[in-house]
């Protein structure tokens, strides 16, 4: 019985370094480290969340609502793991001490863990185990709790540039449209301002959602802006604009496009994904010519000028694109995204959506407004001249 209790204080001694290491990789060490527990936790939870909406095909917003919960329910299972595990430890590491009693090395575990007090050790070994307890039982929560603004403050800075992209080109994003959308209200000049800051907000997501995984699996506050669909668009625009347009894109275009298509292979690279860091240009594409050409004819709908043919842009467009189409398809397809244009095939939600455009609105001229009847006058219907349709014009 002694050589048992003995055998039981050294497992539990591995149980207490494997839990300390997994404690100490995921909230203390600014790397991406992976551990057994926080692995078989994280799998265990996507695993369940995959099973309750796998038969959701239609309903995107009542998915969504369920992904949502994914990323806390894994913390709140890590922590709950971590304390079992620690308890389970110390329970092991007591036998020895407790009168090969498992009732109150039980008891005594769990007092000492959760500084309960209720039961009294018998000697400086256990005295030494129960302050240990009480420690790791205090110093896990703390830890957690210390952890929870880090990874909220990175996920405020995320979706700040994520919701103001829907102004710009919609829900869901399309690189196409965001220069479409520049084109049609004359705001080409603000394209260089927009890509320095994607540039920077890039940088951010590599560090943050690498060192710290679990922000991969926070969702978007709206299902169709989803983060890496919009920094997809983003450089899909870039790509077009360099493409097309080599002579007069802005000098940002290519430090952007190189942050963001590294950022895109490290976050694939976290979840597991092999990525290819240094593909051909002439690398085969999921993304066809044919697509390639109805976005270039959505953006030359819009007014905008090309410098450079699409035949010849198609090269260069894909020469981009292979940089980062493969780790952003996997990212997508990974994380279950809404489906949205040049995002990748997701068979399971149908067809993707485009984005959908406010209609133009404009003030009516002042003469306009002066031969309106008043509001109590009826106007005839069967004159044309007197119905106004200026506020129903398309564009933005």
């Amino acid at each position: 019985m002694q050589a048992l209790a003995w055998l039981g204080f050294v497992i539990g001694l591995g149980v207490l370094l494997i839990t300390g290491s997994s404690v100490i990789k995921t909230l203390l060490i600014p790397r991406n480290l992976s551990s057994v527990i926080g692995t078989a936790v994280a799998a265990s939870v996507l695993a369940v969340y995959r099973m309750v909406t796998a038969r959701i095909h239609d309903d995107v917003t009542r998915r969504e609502r369920i992904y949502a919960s994914g990323a806390p329910t894994y913390l709140f299972a890590l922590l709950v793991c971590w304390i079992i595990c620690l308890y389970v430890a110390y329970t092991l590491m007591l036998l020895p001490f407790s009168r090969h009693s498992v009732d109150f090395a039980l008891r005594l575990s769990g007092s000492s863990l959760f500084t309960l007090g209720f039961a009294d050790p018998a000697g400086a070994a256990p005295y030494g185990i129960v302050f240990a307890a009480a420690i790791s039982g205090l110093g896990v929560i703390a830890l957690m709790i210390g952890y929870l603004p880090t990874l909220y403050a990175a996920y405020n800075r995320r979706e700040t540039l994520v919701i103001m992209l829907e102004a710009l080109s919609g829900k869901p994003p399309w690189g196409p449209e965001l220069l479409a959308r520049q084109e049609l209200i004359r705001n080409t000049s603000y394209l260089p301002r927009l890509y320095e800051r994607w540039t920077e907000w890039a940088a951010d997501i590599s560090e943050s959602h690498t060192t710290y995984q679990t922000l991969i699996y926070f969702r978007s506050r709206y299902p169709e802006q989803a983060w890496p669909l919009a920094l997809l668009s983003v450089l899909d625009a870039a790509a077009l604009q360099l493409s097309l347009n080599p002579e007069s894109a802005p000098a940002e275009i290519r430090p952007f496009l190189r942050v963001g298509y590294i950022t895109m292979r490290s976050i694939a690279g976290t979840l597991g994904f092999e990525v290819n860091d240094d593909p051909h240009p002439d690398d085969p594409l999921v993304l066809t010519r044919e697509d390639f050409d109805a976005g270039v004819r959505h953006v030359a709908e819009a007014g905008w000028k090309f410098e450079r043919q699409p035949d010849e842009a198609w090269a260069h467009f894909r020469g981009w694109r292979v940089n980062y189409e493969a780790a952003a398809y996997d990212i997508a397809a990974h994380l279950d995204l809404p489906p949205a244009v040049w995002s990748g095939p997701r068979s399971r939600f149908g067809v993707a959506a485009m984005p959908q455009r406010p209609a133009h609105r404009e003030p009516r001229a002042p003469e306009a407004i002066e031969s309106s009847p008043d509001p109590g006058e009826s106007s005839s219907a069967e004159d044309p001249e007197d119905t106004d349709t200026s506020l129903d014009m398309p564009g933005w």
